[in-house]
């Protein structure tokens, strides 16, 4: 079925609410009504940013003396225990390679969601038992090398559309070691959006490739974005520049019709999108229509943030030059947003959210994670003065891994015996 053409004002809308100037823009008015104690459920404490960035400043020196620090991305849980768990990719061609590893991480972060108090994982081969973020990552990771996510049992090593529409609970089940005794929070919903993501990659092949579709095949389309206008006379492509940006809107582009059960523009789901009551239309708003009821809309994009920081590595390995790290937002889920409430830099006005658990589309939690974001910003603004650094030098998504999510992580370890987050969220394995 051929989606119907957009109105250009749908168009303009659905660019600017898949655009980091959005989620900042709107994010910032719920933190401007937060610090003059507007919000229902949280108030900003900026008397407390110094002491958060100090805090955030140490975990990084413990991991990183040097301050030579790497993008936070799905490959710093690849290398978790100081193990090289991808020799199996190094004798692929680069582009293979790089189509391989763009496989790998797209699956991977889209089964990145929280996995839940009581899951964990036993590494095969070394009997090391993994949890969360971790666990999923290198579970993910022998599942890809085993090939569940293929549909040729000669080419194990790639993501494809009907390897991933045939996956099947069971298999997926058995890849993650999931059973009564070690349940994994979301399974159903996390194989549901690997199903639906091999129908939307068969569904664009500009984006895909079609012998077969993979998500892998995106590192192409991306190349040629970087390449264009950068020919020599004598037509030789130089290696060129990419924005980071453009790669996220390649991603949500590509990947936006696979979250089920979302707010749609004109039949276009706008993915990690939620509604928020205080936010009211504004005269300086970027959207087409200022006055547009869709102004209360607060757009996060955490996955695919979160992804697009996972795809820059492999391009730069091909030899592209990432440009514009800056323009993504922090990410907005509840290590850093624990940070943010166990530190004080955000105050629960309501004792009850502490005490319940919230769904993702609810005030409270769009609250969270919009403060967050620009709490990120915040923080990253006082660490750079601190060591006297610029956001070339040091770029938000190395304060995220250095970090702010190890700090937040660290945090929630000294005050809650199993670690978990201060606010509790019923996933449903697809937003955090």
């Amino acid at each position: 079925m051929t989606a119907k053409p957009l109105s250009p004002e749908d168009a303009a809308t659905i660019a600017y609410l898949r655009s980091p100037t959005a989620i900042r823009e709107r994010c910032g008015q719920l933190f401007d009504l937060a610090c003059a104690d507007k919000l229902q459920y949280f108030r900003c404490d900026l008397s407390q940013l110094e002491k958060v960035a100090d805090y955030v400043l140490q975990v990084t020196r413990e991991s990183y003396p040097d301050l030579n620090i790497p993008f936070h991305s799905r490959w710093r849980h690849f290398e978790v225990g100081n193990q090289d768990r991808l020799t199996a990719l190094d004798a692929l061609a680069p582009l293979a390679k790089a189509k391989a590893k763009f496989d790998l991480a797209i699956v991977s972060v889209l089964l990145d969601a929280g996995a839940g108090d009581r899951w964990q994982y036993t590494e095969p081969g070394t009997g090391t038992v993994w949890r969360r973020s971790e666990g999923l990552a290198i579970a993910s990771l022998h599942a890809f090398f085993q090939g569940i996510f293929s549909s040729d049992p000669q080419l194990p090593l790639q993501a494809d559309a009907i390897g991933l529409q045939n996956l099947t609970e069971e298999a997926l089940s058995q890849a993650f070691q999931v059973s009564q005794d070690n349940p994994l929070v979301g399974l159903s919903g996390r194989l549901a959006l690997l199903q639906r993501l091999g129908t939307v990659i068969q569904q664009q092949p500009t984006l895909f490739g079609s012998q077969p579709a993979r998500p892998g095949e995106l590192v192409a389309y991306l190349c040629d974005r970087a390449h264009a206008g950068d020919r020599a006379h004598t037509g030789q492509i130089h290696k060129g520049q990419l924005e980071a940006s453009t790669v996220l809107s390649a991603v949500l582009e590509g990947f936006g019709a696979i979250w089920a059960g979302r707010i749609t523009l004109a039949e276009v789901n706008l993915g990690d999108v939620w509604v928020h009551s205080a936010l009211a239309p504004t005269p300086d708003s970027q959207l087409p229509d200022p006055h547009s009821p869709l102004s209360t809309l607060v757009p996060f994009h955490k996955l695919s943030q979160w992804l697009t920081y996972s795809l820059l590595e492999p391009l730069q390995e091909l030899g592209l030059t990432i440009t514009g790290l800056d323009a993504l937002t922090g990410l907005p889920e509840y290590r850093n947003g624990g940070l943010c409430v166990d530190l004080g830099l955000l105050q629960i006005k309501d004792p009850i959210v502490l005490q319940q658990t919230h769904l993702p589309g609810s005030e409270a939690i769009i609250e969270w994670r919009a403060l967050t974001v620009i709490l990120l910003d915040r923080l990253a603004e006082t660490i750079r003065q601190t060591l006297n650094l610029s956001a070339t030098d040091l770029p938000l998504v190395k304060i995220l891994q250095g970090g702010t999510w190890t700090a937040g992580r660290r945090i929630a370890a000294t005050l809650r015996p199993n670690g978990s987050p201060p606010i509790q969220i019923e996933s449903d394995g697809t937003v955090f």
